[in-house]
């Protein structure tokens, strides 16, 4: 068996009139993540991370930030393109794991939601 792990980071400034998504789920808070798709920093390490393992770039080589077509673009969509040329490289992802660091808003209560949302995208299984 070939086991490849992949380490994703992202960060994004915070800024007002913008939504405030991560995990593809809408959070209510006076500030959002400011990028040039959706801002979503969870699908985005998310992202990066199914890339690296499988050795096949990054999500700057695979959707930049120069691309008007990806002006705000769901981030899901990184990681449903990302997961299925993870598939077409003959990998499989076995398990995902992440961390938010944020001191507001509180979180807790939407992580199902984010893990429900970005199981889909990725179409593995929830476990």
């Amino acid at each position: 068996m070939n086991v490849r792990v992949g380490i994703g980071f992202d960060l994004h400034r915070l800024g007002p009139n913008t939504p405030l998504v991560l995990g593809g789920v809408v959070i209510p808070h006076h500030l959002g993540l400011i990028g040039h798709s959706d801002g979503d920093v969870l699908c985005h390490a998310v992202t990066d991370a199914l890339l690296g393992a499988a050795g096949i770039g990054n999500i700057g080589e695979l959707f930049p930030d120069t691309d008007p077509s990806l002006k705000g673009a769901s981030s899901l969509q990184f990681l449903e393109k990302s997961a299925e040329l993870v598939r077409q490289h003959g990998f499989a992802i076995g398990n995902i794991d992440s961390n938010i660091l944020a001191e507001r808003p509180k979180l807790l209560s939407y992580f199902s939601a984010m893990s429900a949302t970005m199981v889909r995208a990725l179409e593995i299984a929830p476990a």
